[in-house]
């Protein structure tokens, strides 16, 4: 039971980092700020609920992945690895990298209603990265609880990032775009360390006698 509640701990502080929900706030506020707040909470929730759906989809679906290409699991941390460190750079940079979305789709989003799907969830919130890492995560998982562990950090994470939107325009006042930037790059520190240990495992997995 403790190796469960550890791994869940290890994959909701994974996945916290890569989704980084409090990042999405300003872009939330551009993209809904303008409308009333029960549509404001309806778009969050959609959000929520397309990161979730997403991100428990690739979860369940990551051994039929594997298989079905011939990737092994060490090839994808290592692959995963440095695309989250990239990503967790650029945070650390307090730039929105492009593989989260790009400048285009963000200024797409700008003529739509509804923007809780597209570009929010899909692919803000669960963009190439976080798709990569929860691969990556249940790839590493020993047994049924731990891949378990996996899908409730995943439900954690969507409920927090539910929350956290519709609640935007408070933590905007509160923050400010100074404290969202330093959440920001704290988030892409832990993302960066997390990703290099990810490359590391791969790595040792592919040449255990070498590296072993």
């Amino acid at each position: 039971m403790a190796s469960f509640w550890t791994y869940t701990l290890v994959c909701f502080g994974s996945l916290l980092s890569i989704v980084d929900p409090f990042a999405a706030v300003p872009i939330f506020l551009a993209l809904a700020g303008g409308h009333d707040r029960a549509t404001q909470r309806g778009s969050a929730l959609r959000a929520a609920l397309t990161c979730f759906v997403v991100l428990s989809s690739f979860a369940a679906a990551g051994a039929v992945i594997f298989s079905f290409f011939g990737i092994t699991i060490p090839a994808f941390k290592v692959a995963g690895g440095i695309l989250l460190f990239a990503v967790g750079l650029e945070m650390m940079r307090a730039r929105q990298s492009d593989t989260r979305s790009t400048h285009e789709e963000r200024h797409e989003a700008q003529t739509k209603e509804d923007v809780g799907i597209i570009p929010l969830g899909l692919p803000l919130l669960s963009g190439p990265g976080a798709i990569a890492t929860v691969m990556v995560l249940v790839g590493k998982s020993n047994s049924f609880d731990q891949r378990l562990g996996v899908h409730i950090a995943i439900f954690a994470i969507s409920v927090v990032t539910f929350l956290i939107l519709r609640s935007a325009a408070l933590f905007a006042r509160v923050l400010g775009k100074t404290g969202i930037n330093v959440i920001g790059r704290i988030m892409g520190l832990i993302l960066a360390a997390s990703s290099v240990q990810f490359v590391i495992d791969g790595l040792r997995e592919a040449f255990p006698k070498v590296l072993g």
